[in-house]
Order: C-alpha cells, then sequence, then structure tokens
C-alpha cells in the first residue's frame, strides 16, 4: 500500500484558436501545478474499485476510468483498490479530475510493476481528458493542441496564491462551446507564442506588471458575462493588493499573486464566504 499526491493546477495562459474536427478545441496554454492536492491511496486487490466521499458515479470517475484503461491496454489480470481523498474541489478549473487520472495511471503502473515511461503513461492520459497529459510534465509546462502536446517549462520561483471559488460550478464543455471562432488559428497562434515565451521571462523575473498586459484566457469573457461574481471577485484581489489576478481554465476559481503569505490571508478574509485557499506555486526542482 502507498499513497501519491495529485496536485491543482492553474491557468497562468489560455488561448483557444478554434474548434478541431474531432470536436475539442485548440488551446495555447502555460499551465503551472500549486500546493493543492487530493491523495491517491493504491493497494492490491481481487476486483476493480475507487473508494470516495465525492459524488461522483463510477462511470464519470476518470481514476476508475484510469484503472479500467490501463488494464485493458497492458492485459493486467489482477485488480486494485484505490482510496481517493478529494481537498481540490470540483468543476473548478483546477484540474482535479485530471491530476487524479493522472497520478491514478503513475500509482497503477506501479502497483503493478508494468514500467510505463512518462511518454506512454501520458498518451494513454489524454484519452481520458486534455488536460492529463500536462501532470506527467508539470509543474510547469507549454500545452497546446488539444492538450496532448506538453513541452516543460522551468520554473524556479515559487509564488504565494490565493484561490476562491464562488458557491457555483462552470463546466469545461459549456465554457468552450460559447467562444466565437472567426479568429485566423495560424496567426493568432504565431503572436500568441511570442506572449507566451514573453509572459515565461516575466513570470520569472517577476514583471507582473507587463504579465497583466499580455494576460490572457479566452474563456473568462464568456463565463463573466454568465457569472458577474467571478469578475467581481478578480476586482477585489486587484484592489487588495494582487499583482496579478485571474481566471483559472474554465472556471469558477479566479487566482491573485500576492507578494507574501500575509497579504494573501488578509485579502482571502475580506472575500465573501466562499471556498478559498492559500497556496504556492510549485517549483521545477521540488
Amino acid at each position: 500500500m502507498f499513497t501519491l499526491k495529485a496536485p491543482a493546477k492553474i491557468n497562468w495562459f489560455l488561448k483557444v484558436s478554434g474548434k478541431r474536427k474531432d470536436g475539442y478545441h485548440d488551446i495555447l496554454s502555460l499551465m503551472q501545478c500549486v500546493a493543492l492536492y487530493d491523495s491517491l491511496t493504491f493497494e492490491e486487490s481481487d476486483g476493480m474499485e475507487v473508494v470516495t466521499d465525492a459524488p461522483i458515479p463510477p462511470e464519470a470517475n476518470l481514476v476508475y476510468r484510469a484503472m479500467v484503461l490501463l488494464k485493458q491496454m497492458c492485459g493486467v489480470s489482477v485488480g486494485a483498490r484505490i482510496t481517493l481523498s478529494k481537498d481540490i474541489p470540483m468543476a473548478a478549473g483546477l484540474g482535479g479530475g485530471s491530476s487524479d487520472a493522472a497520478t491514478a495511471l503513475t500509482g497503477l503502473s506501479r502497483l503493478w510493476n508494468l514500467d510505463l515511461t512518462i511518454s506512454e503513461l501520458a498518451q494513454l492520459g489524454g484519452r481520458l481528458g486534455s488536460d492529463v497529459p500536462f501532470f506527467f510534465y508539470g509543474p510547469s509546462a507549454l500545452v497546446e493542441g488539444r492538450g496532448e502536446i506538453v513541452s516543460a517549462v522551468s520554473s524556479r520561483r515559487s509564488w504565494t496564491i490565493l484561490l476562491v471559488k464562488p458557491l457555483l460550478e462552470v463546466s469545461a464543455a459549456w465554457a468552450y462551446g460559447q467562444l466565437d471562432k472567426g479568429a485566423s488559428p495560424g496567426e493568432v497562434l504565431t503572436k500568441e507564442h511570442d506572449n507566451i515565451r514573453l509572459f515565461s521571462q516575466s513570470l520569472e523575473n517577476g514583471d507582473f506588471a507587463l504579465l497583466s498586459s499580455v494576460r490572457r484566457n479566452d474563456l473568462e469573457p464568456p463565463v463573466i458575462r454568465r457569472y458577474p461574481v467571478i469578475g467581481d471577485i478578480r476586482e477585489a484581489m486587484i484592489g487588495m493588493g494582487a499583482l496579478f489576478s485571474s481566471m483559472s481554465g474554465s472556471g469558477p476559481t479566479v487566482f491573485g499573486v500576492f507578494d507574501s503569505e500575509r497579504r494573501a490571508t488578509e485579502a482571502m478574509a475580506h472575500m465573501p464566504p466562499y471556498w478559498c485557499r492559500v497556496v504556492r506555486t510549485l517549483t521545477s526542482d521540488g
């Protein structure tokens, strides 16, 4: 029996360039793991079981689906029991389910002595969800395509982050469905690649004024139009001293970067009774 931690993520930058023929969207995103974790405990079992207090039916549980997929693809004859303890809120834009799936594949490969490479695990993970491959290459990476093209990015500095999730859930499928698709992907992606490189350099330098000038999350405007409270939270964070603030992924969680844990905690105390957490970004050296 052993336990692994599955970290949450934020999106520093998220460009959506259009819908693909397979129904997914092409994205360009700089993603970052943060110190907020679910935990998964693995043990041998004759059957296939996921034990969790989260209200997730088996057919929708990415941990269970990861177990079934790996067992089928690798011809495993034994079973497993995974106990999933959730601390990452669901449908929050923090990648909890995707991180759980990646961690399940990693843990099961170890439990079943499959000796799969990161590349092989990430390829399987992409069959479970677009964000899953990122978690094999974090803590910071550039993610492209539908999420299957992942390039690790150096992340040497750790930042204090305040996460705030209002009392609502946003479906990623709904959020992507709201986007206009009139832009030319080729022309836009060239510019956004330049912005991503500038963003990464500025993040390492702590130049949050410049970061704010090139900030982008294409899902944020349509989500805020439907749920104005998300914009209110972002404005409140800036008003309370956040150096940078944005919605993460498809929302509704908003994150703010603060120059100290004290300032982040003070800002959290002035938030409405939402789910809030002060965390730090994870670094490449652990």
